[in-house]
């Protein structure tokens, strides 16, 4: 057994996406531009309803995935295929975008919390230009577990502790996991070995991970390794993790706003394929 330990430290940096809404970049910004296959990571979180009420107004993708995680508010999606779904607090939106879709993403409430996560996953070369394709994960439909005394785990992908997420079909066999630990938890958490991952603290103070500590809003890189070891320290808040791991494609990357292909001439052809309206 080896055990992942924390080779980079990431703190976010803060912008703004689509019509306006505030955000924190924490993949995908000059500190960490991508972790192969992930190309960004934005967390989203204000109760200021000019943070968030512009939304996300019709905008393309081509080449990758975006993975919506609401944690509260609504977010309706629609898209140019005639597509339409409902983000609500606790569901998941696994979206392969593949050969082109335009769509929006617009709150569906005008007060109150809005917070969330959205990363983007890179399709490998040979998916590119596949069938756009979703996974609507309502919150009832997410499997929480609670493998260790003062920890529940939700798992939105992969499987761990004997259950399995709901999002399939992903080449790079995601694991994407929620875990919240209450003060003084510890939990042991497998991950394939060879898989890039990232941990993520979100709420409460700090996370210990290996021997190091990790501190809110504080993304770590991990090493390779088939198991990674958090634990709450006894005196701080309780605390929650993001912890993502996929397989990495190592291919080359040509990338340019909302299109992410391995060439720049095919970045061209998707932007002519845009233009032309052929998405």
């Amino acid at each position: 057994m080896t055990t992942r330990t924390i080779t980079r430290r990431v703190r976010g940096m803060p912008t703004s996406d689509g019509a306006g809404v505030k955000l924190t970049r924490v993949i995908g910004q000059p500190t960490l531009d991508s972790l192969d296959p992930f190309l960004l990571l934005d967390e989203f979180g204000s109760d200021a309803a000019t943070d968030y009420i512009a939304g996300f107004p019709d905008h393309p993708h081509r080449g990758f995935e975006t993975v919506t995680y609401m944690l509260d508010g609504r977010m309706r999606h629609r898209d140019n295929h005639g597509n339409s779904g409902l983000l609500e607090s606790g569901s998941v939106q696994w979206m392969t975008a593949g050969r082109g879709i335009v769509h929006s993403e617009m709150p569906e409430q005008e007060h109150g919390l809005m917070r969330g996560f959205q990363l983007w996953v890179n399709l490998a070369a040979k998916d590119k230009m596949s069938q756009p394709r979703y996974q609507d994960i309502a919150p009832d439909k997410i499997p929480a577990v609670e493998p260790a005394p003062g920890v529940k785990v939700r798992v939105v992908a992969g499987a761990v502790f004997g259950t399995r997420g709901p999002v399939d079909g992903i080449a790079i066999d995601p694991v994407y996991l929620d875990i919240a630990l209450e003060p003084g938890a510890k939990l042991s958490v497998p991950l394939p070995e060879g898989h890039s991952a990232f941990a993520y603290v979100f709420e409460g103070d700090a996370v210990q991970v290996g021997a190091e500590v990790l501190g809110l809003r504080e993304l770590g890189v991990l090493s390779k390794g088939d198991v990674v070891e958090l634990a709450a320290t006894a005196d701080a808040k309780a605390a929650r993790v993001l912890l993502v791991a996929g397989r990495p494609l190592n291919e080359t990357v040509a990338r340019y706003g909302p299109f992410v292909m391995n060439t720049p001439e095919q970045i061209v052809q998707a932007m002519q394929d845009y233009q032309a309206g052929r998405f």
